[in-house]
Order: C-alpha cells, then structure tokens, then sequence
C-alpha cells in the first residue's frame, strides 16, 4: 500500500496567516500539522508516500525534507486545487496498481490509522471511508449506509442531513477508483469531487466499507480547531526540561527546549510546551499554551494559545486564545494619548 497527504490548497480561512505560509505547516504542538499525517502513515507501515502540493510547495518541500524520514517521500504538483479527486487523477503515476490511503493533511487523528488500513487489507472492498458521529453533520460531508455498514451514498454538507456520520477526510482505495476519476465530470464548483468518485464506484458495483473513528479528530481549517487541537495534544505531554530556570517556579508537566532560560519571578504552569532558544522574564505562561523556537516573552501572561516562531511580546498584558503568526512583536506604548495602531490581513478578526 501506498501512502498520498494532500498538503495543496490556499486556506483562506486561516488567513492572514496561510498569506505567506501553507496551512498545513502551522505547527500544532510544535509540530507541523502535516507531520502528523506523515506520522501515522509510517506507523501503518507505509514505505512510499506521496505529498500533493500547491501554493507554498517549496515551504513545503524545504519543511519536509528537514526532516529524515523512515520512508520514500515525493512530492507531486497540482497547479490548480481542481478537487480532490483530480489529486488522485494526477497521482496515477506514482500509485501505480497498488492500493492506497488518501489522507487530507490538515487532519490530525488520536488513534493513527493502523487498524482502518488492516481492516481495509483484509476486505475485499475497493474503498473504505474513515467516519466519525458528530453533533453538527449538516456542516460535513455525511454518508448513508446499509445494514452490513457499507456506505451507499455520500452528501456533501446537507442542509437535512440524514446521519451524523461525518467524513473526515481519510480514503482508502484499490485501483478500480482510477476509472471512476476517469469518468468524473466537474461539479458546479468547477472541481472534480471525491464524493462522485465514490458514488461511481457504488453505481459501477464496487463495494465500499466504513470504517469508524473512535477517538478524537481534528479538521485545523480554522484557528479555533488549531486551538482546539494543540489543547487535546498538549493534555497527553510529559514533562522534559532541556532549559534553565532561574528565580522562577514550573508548575505540572512542562516541555522546554534547550537554551531556553525562565526567569525573573516567572511561573509555567502546564500543560505547556516552550520551543528552544526563547527566553521567559517576569512573565506567566497558563496551561495549553505551546511557543515556537526564538521566541521572547517579557512582562506578559499568555494561556491557552499558540505562538509560532520568532514571536517577541513585550509588557502585552494578557493573551488568551490566540494564534499568533511567525515573527510577530507586540509591546506595549507607553507614549499618551493612548491609542492602538495595527496592520492586519484580510479576513482577520480582532477582539479587544
């Protein structure tokens, strides 16, 4: 079996970040959001992957490629996002006849994906589809199945859904999905739709299996799914301090990176996750909160957030709930009258 991360896309709706980075390498954690695809496709032994990508592909080529991975990596570009069944239309080349696992790579799973691809090997179905019961199917795509569980149609965010059954964005095929792309026409979105491509399997005779997610799963298209995500991953940490801390106090399970020093009456209460070479002065960093490398905190309480590298925040007061970009400074100006200047993207919302 083969592996292919879809890592293409524009992610508008994490604008203004995804303006000068792709979204699937805001970190989680600290960690890329697409490493943990790649992660769990490793551990269900998968040896050659294949990465789609698009706008930001040499990020995300560079980011991937820093690290040495246990498997074959290549990269395969798709000019235009024309859906996400014409990403397995281009990909024909590097699967060849073999089965494959589909896996959208801005999802992260708790539980990984071994058993659903040993499910899968063992059937004798052309596709199995990852689902999960959720409280809000109208806003995914849902799927309808008989009584042996296998699905028998899929809607694409029905405004009367008939299931809960929400399609997460994990796919397993075998080679007969080829000729289903090969007989797509664009939907009125102008894209070439993975919901059609199963359908046609279904029409064409093909059995297609569902196989449950039964732990957590997060889709980070949006900030607050990242804050969500970084709270449930940062809840199963445990504590490793590489740094130095002086004059201050650590409070429950803390990782910090090396040549990171804490000081000046500063206090970390965990779960909390500090990259390496930042510094902490007279500051509070409050639970769920994960800071990138070279970062500079001075005078400031911060909870429940993720900063990305190269963040400087100086006598900032306090930051909740935030997701603050690579390289951003805050501080404080003393100077009066008061008042607040910024330069923000588009489709940025602020709360003051």
């Amino acid at each position: 079996m083969k592996g292919l991360i879809l890592s293409g896309g524009f992610g508008t709706r994490l604008r203004p970040l995804t303006y000068s980075q792709q979204k699937q390498l805001i970190p989680v954690a600290n960690k890329p959001i697409l490493f943990y695809g790649i992660e769990d496709l490793i551990e269900a032994g998968i040896k050659d992957i294949g990465i789609i990508v698009g706008p930001n592909s040499d990020q995300v080529v560079k980011t991937v490629r820093s690290v040495n991975w246990d498997a074959n990596i290549e990269f395969i570009r798709q000019d235009e996002p024309l859906g996400i069944a014409h990403t397995i239309k281009i990909s024909r080349d590097f699967i060849g006849d073999d089965s494959f696992i589909m896996y959208l790579g801005d999802n992260i799973l708790k539980e990984g994906v071994i058993d659903h691809v040993r499910d899968f090997e063992n059937s004798d179905c052309e596709g199995s589809i990852l689902l999960m019961e959720v409280d809000n199917p109208e806003a995914f795509g849902v799927a309808v199945l008989n009584d042996n569980n296998e699905i028998i149609k899929l809607i694409e965010k029905p405004k009367d859904p008939p299931s809960n059954l929400a399609v997460i964005g994990v796919y397993l095929f075998r080679s007969k999905v080829f000729d289903a792309v090969e007989e797509l026409k664009p939907s009125k979105r102008g894209l070439l739709e993975i919901v059609d491509a199963v359908q046609w399997l279904i029409n064409h005779g093909y059995r297609v299996k569902s196989s449950f997610v039964t732990k957590w799963w997060k889709d980070t298209g949006k900030p607050e799914d990242i804050l969500h995500a970084n709270r449930l991953i940062i809840d199963d940490i445990e504590t490793d301090n590489q740094g130095e801390v002086i004059d201050s106090q650590i409070k429950g399970r803390a990782q910090i990176g090396k040549n990171t020093i804490v000081d000046k009456n500063s206090t970390v209460k965990g779960p909390v996750i500090i990259g390496e070479n930042c510094k902490i002065s007279d500051s509070y960093i409050g639970p769920y909160t994960s800071i990138g490398d070279n970062c500079e905190i001075i005078g400031t309480e911060i909870e429940d957030s993720v900063l990305l590298d190269g963040v400087k925040i100086r006598n900032g007061g306090r930051i909740i709930d935030s997701l603050i970009g690579r390289g951003v400074k805050i501080f404080k100006n003393d100077r009066l009258p008061e008042g607040r200047s910024f330069v923000i993207g588009d489709n940025s919302e602020v709360s003051l």
